[in-house]
């Protein structure tokens, strides 16, 4: 029963992040780290690379923190697939910013995962107790200009899973683990074509995870995520911004199951299937009246995760303090559908 519960927190895990990842048919394991974070770019059918100003920015490209003036902390909560009816399932997030003058803006955040309680049986089905199962990470980030319209960024994550305190059946140990890794970003904010931004993002590099038997690791969901930005309106009281973000999961495995190291897996992972089906296409919109009321809305193509929901979303501003609100839809009878993200975000 133990096992099976470890399968199915990694199962449960898989569908929580496909409004974020490369989808249902991932090959990676800690896939939580791909829940995209924040209110505000997930109305804008997640894509925010090419943007990245404000605090989730210290997940969504680390390069963005640089452009940023100021200090911001931002927190999230999401109640994770609704339509399940679980209580105790959902995902919050914490971020913040502080720049330093001339040396650049640091930044870090949490992210914390829980997958609820669980009555423990032994094989002839007594029940032994409950435990409790979650997953989080920690990450420290810094962005700085090299100069001023390009900068860079990197963000160093400490993870931790916790499916079972205990092993199944036989097995030693506990269903538990532990993993680093590194995301590197850079933003480009052309001047030939003043408001146009280009991002990209290359996240989740680190070695490979094992909860029991190392023998059986598995990797980390590296994802290279390309974005562009546009300003169609840059005024008083009308800004609207076009946005649209590719990405692709980094990992690959040959027929036997065995996977590449994640240095390897940057690039083999091109070559496996098709490369068009294998990512992920976003595109949404941003409008602000003045500072004080913001409209957001999305979609995004996962072909392969068989999900293609639309998102929308609003924001209400009152000097320094700001609300954000999205709702995914993704058809009747769909796990993922009637999510929704609240954000508050303080400037300070």
């Amino acid at each position: 029963m133990r096992k099976l519960w470890i399968g199915l927190c990694a199962l449960i895990s898989l569908a929580l992040v496909a409004p974020a990842n490369a989808a249902g048919v991932s090959q990676a394991t800690l896939l939580f780290l791909r829940i995209a974070p924040g209110a505000r770019p997930a109305g804008m059918g997640e894509a925010f690379v090419a943007l990245s100003d404000d605090a989730t920015g210290t997940w969504w490209n680390p390069a963005g923190l640089a452009f940023q003036k100021g200090n911001e902390v931002t927190m999230m909560y999401s109640r994770w697939l609704p339509q399940f009816n679980l209580s105790d399932l959902y995902y919050a997030f914490v971020g913040g910013t502080y720049e330093v003058p001339e040396w650049g803006t640091f930044g870090a955040n949490v992210m914390f995962l829980n997958l609820g309680e669980t009555v423990r049986t032994d094989a002839s089905g007594t029940e032994q107790g409950t435990f409790s199962s979650y997953e989080m990470a920690i990450t420290g980030t810094y962005g700085a200009l090299v100069n001023d319209q390009l900068s860079m960024g990197v963000g160093l994550k400490l993870a931790y899973s916790n499916l079972s305190p205990t092993g199944a059946g036989s097995e030693q140990g506990k269903g538990t683990a532990t993993a680093v890794a590194v995301d590197l970003g850079l933003l480009y904010k052309a001047t030939f074509l003043p408001g146009l931004s280009l991002g990209a993002n290359l996240s989740n590099m680190g070695p490979k995870v094992s909860y029991i038997d190392r023998a059986q690791a598995d990797p980390l969901p590296t994802n290279l995520k390309f974005g562009v930005a546009y300003k169609l309106l840059d005024q008083e009281y009308n800004k609207l911004t076009i946005l649209s973000d590719v990405d692709k999961e980094l990992v690959k495995r040959d027929s036997l199951g065995r996977s590449d190291e994640f240095y390897e897996a940057i690039f083999s992972a091109w070559g496996d299937g098709d490369l068009v089906k294998s990512l992920i296409w976003h595109v949404g919109a941003e409008y602000w009246y003045s500072t004080l009321v913001g409209l957001r809305g999305g979609y995004y193509n996962d072909h392969l995760g068989k999900v293609f929901p639309y998102t929308f979303g609003v924001s209400l501003k009152y000097s320094t303090y700001r609300f954000d609100f999205s709702y995914l839809t993704a058809g009747d009878n769909h796990p993922l559908t009637d999510t929704m993200r609240y954000s508050l975000t303080v400037e300070f």
